[in-house]
């Protein structure tokens, strides 16, 4: 079984409806005695995903979406030229498919992004044990969670890459809404997500 792929992606999507917590405390989460590295945190989240699926099957969990407002490299590394600091907003939000249902786990209790994303691993940990103890299965334990599919990036809705230029945004977006604006023919539903889309890429590249 290959390594299970989690697709880091900015910014951070918090789930629709679900409150904010106003006041995030401060790190809890340790390793060998020191504070949590991101790294450390992702490990920790790759490892609890993982072990959702017993030795031999296929993947339960796929399209694994982890959003939080720190900039990834197309290589997976923290893009330390955009930003070395830690965002303001230090929530993340989980999406993936559990046995083809999406779900949606978010956390923005601790005050900094490694944290949350421990949390969110010890929380499928939990949820685990409960199918370890009898007391119920994965999808059962999971179902406070289910959510809508969530939207596409703001650059597949744009058809470009993640690092596109802001020329290179104006001149997709422009492109597009020759044909997706309601008075030229297109779909009102995809003309909002094209608004929103652009929206979202010029607030990633300002």
């Amino acid at each position: 079984m290959s390594d299970m792929k989690i697709s880091p992606a900015y910014p951070l999507d918090w789930p629709r409806g679900r409150s904010r917590t106003p006041k995030p405390k401060a790190a809890l989460f340790r390793e060998g005695g020191r504070p949590l590295t991101l790294s450390g945190a992702k490990r920790r989240l790759r490892e609890q995903l993982s072990a959702m699926t017993r030795h031999g099957q296929t993947w339960r969990t796929i399209n694994i979406v982890l959003t939080c407002n720190i900039r990834y490299t197309a290589s997976g590394a923290r893009d330390q030229k955009l930003s070395r600091r830690d965002p303001d907003d230090s929530g993340v939000a989980l999406y993936f498919d559990l046995d083809r249902k999406p779900h949606v786990l978010a956390c923005d209790r601790w005050d900094t992004v490694q944290d949350n994303i421990a949390a969110v691993a010890a929380h499928i940990e939990a949820l685990r044990g409960q199918e370890r103890w009898g007391v119920a299965d994965l999808q059962q334990a999971f179902a406070g969670h289910v959510a809508l599919p969530r939207p596409s990036p703001w650059w597949e809705t744009l058809g470009i890459s993640a690092d596109a230029t802001i020329d290179q945004i104006n001149a997709a977006y422009r492109h597009a809404a020759k044909t997706a604006h309601p008075n030229a023919g297109g779909d009102r539903a995809a003309w909002d997500r094209l608004s929103s889309a652009y929206d979202e890429a010029k607030r990633a590249n300002q």
